[in-house]
């Protein structure tokens, strides 16, 4: 199962913070991260990992449904890298 965003506000809100206070703490961090990226800036959390945005140029593609070819226009995408930290966490190595 997933983690999601109001359980995110939920682990917040038991640290002390008020469910208002905690729900914006986390409103304002997405947000902070989400114009980050649309900024084209990378976005670096120490001991978490990094999201950078990278720049797909057109390619060819096809319509899965008709199989019809078509062209996929530029775009930009988000990837992340975790950290080294974080690797080994999910890894369990200590």
């Amino acid at each position: 199962m997933a983690l999601t965003k109001n359980q995110i506000v939920s682990r917040v809100y038991e640290l002390g913070f008020t469910k208002k206070q905690a729900a914006e703490l986390v409103e304002t961090l997405l947000e902070i991260i989400k114009n980050t990226l649309a900024n084209g800036e990378d976005v670096l959390i120490s001991g978490f990992g990094k999201f950078c945005v990278r720049q797909k140029s057109q390619r060819r593609g096809r319509n899965p449904a008709t199989g019809e070819d078509l062209i996929l226009p530029p775009r930009r995408v988000v990837t992340f890298k975790c950290s080294g930290k974080l690797r080994d966490k999910i890894n369990g190595v200590t």
